[in-house]
């Protein structure tokens, strides 16, 4: 099993976490239990050597302190809630308003913020990495303990795939997802915005204040937010206001489907994406601002692009989306794959 661990340091209350580093074909992967995270993606270059193509932090101290997110697991609920309160089975639950008066990303205390169980192991996906925790009843405000797995996997055929599963005892509503910021170019070198983008959705939601949906999707077509052919991320990004939507994935069977295909035309790299999920939240990194990444980088607006494979924004208080609601006896199962190459 080509799995190494290392320690990588000491959170503020004692605890210990630890890193995970994996070598599959020409890719090399490291991950952290501390906020089940995505640290990093190392790529060949051509020349010998290799390219960090994920934004991040360099030590643990910059992942414990307030960052944007990076490649962390989102739970449990991924995006915003409006108003920060949903209602399920007769009863209002109040959340943490933790983005202005909305709830982002499951709050003050989000997944982010624990060190989760891990469990290295060979699977038929290749090299694999099982971690594990329980949100107990009402943490953050959220009923029904819920029992959460994330499962990285990294195939020789450069796939990264991240397989959720979740469990409740109580009537909830989850929305997993991971936060990984790209840059196919590598971190640090520039912004992604010649990155050319293609994504197979028809529609997208529109968002009012607070970036909260304020309506039903609507058609792509012809407008900023069309990127069913390939184009640069920054060609309409201007007349967009900067991506941070939700697209809505154009599908007709259950199971994986293929969404996205980003290139770089410096590097010639590409990464491909697929899900079972019926959503992504394109971000263009419109908020990020002189943040200090790794190894002594700088990231400023636009150094990096995320596609957050997801249930809609605020779908608790929207009976018109895909239902978020998870009940006892059921299992939140999705995944999705990051495929890398050149």
């Amino acid at each position: 099993m080509s799995i190494e661990k290392k320690n990588f340091g000491l959170l503020a209350g004692g605890e210990e976490a630890s890193l995970f580093i994996i070598k599959s074909g020409e890719i090399t992967a490291t991950f952290s239990d501390y906020g089940a995270t995505l640290v990093s993606i190392l790529l060949p270059d051509g020349r010998g050597g290799a390219d960090d193509v994920l934004l991040g932090c360099s030590t643990l101290g910059g992942y414990a302190a307030k960052h944007p997110f990076f490649g962390v697991t989102v739970g449990r609920f991924a995006n915003r809630i409006g108003g920060s309160r949903f209602s399920l089975g007769g009863r209002e639950y109040p959340l943490a308003a933790n983005d202005g008066v909305n709830h982002l990303h499951g709050g003050r205390k989000g997944f982010n913020t624990f060190v989760w169980k891990s469990e290295p192991s060979d699977g038929p996906k290749g090299p694999a990495l099982r971690f594990s925790r329980t949100s107990p009843d009402g943490e953050e405000g959220y009923p029904g303990k819920l029992d959460v797995t994330v499962t990285f996997a990294l195939g020789g055929d450069g796939a990264l795939s991240i397989s959720y599963e979740a469990r409740t005892s109580a009537e909830t509503v989850v929305n997993l997802t991971n936060h990984a910021y790209f840059n196919l170019r590598g971190e640090g070198s520039g912004t992604i915005l010649d990155h050319e983008l293609s994504l197979a959705c028809s529609k997208y939601i529109p968002v009012g204040q607070g970036l909260i949906p304020s309506g039903e999707p609507i058609a792509v077509a012809g407008g900023p937010f069309d990127f069913r052919t390939p184009k640069k991320i920054g060609k309409d990004i201007v007349e967009a206001g900067g991506y941070d939507h939700c697209f809505v994935l154009d599908r007709y069977e259950p199971g994986l489907r293929d969404f996205a295909d980003v290139r770089d035309p410096i590097t010639g790299r590409r990464m491909t994406a697929a899900t079972t999920l019926p959503g992504v939240q394109l971000y263009s990194g419109n908020f990020l601002a002189g943040f200090a990444g790794k190894r002594g980088s700088v990231y400023d607006k636009h150094a990096g692009f995320c596609l957050e494979t997801e249930l809609f924004p605020d779908s608790p208080n929207r009976p018109s989306f895909p239902t978020a609601r998870l009940l006892p006896g059921e299992i939140w199962a999705h995944e999705t794959v990051y495929r890398f190459s050149r």
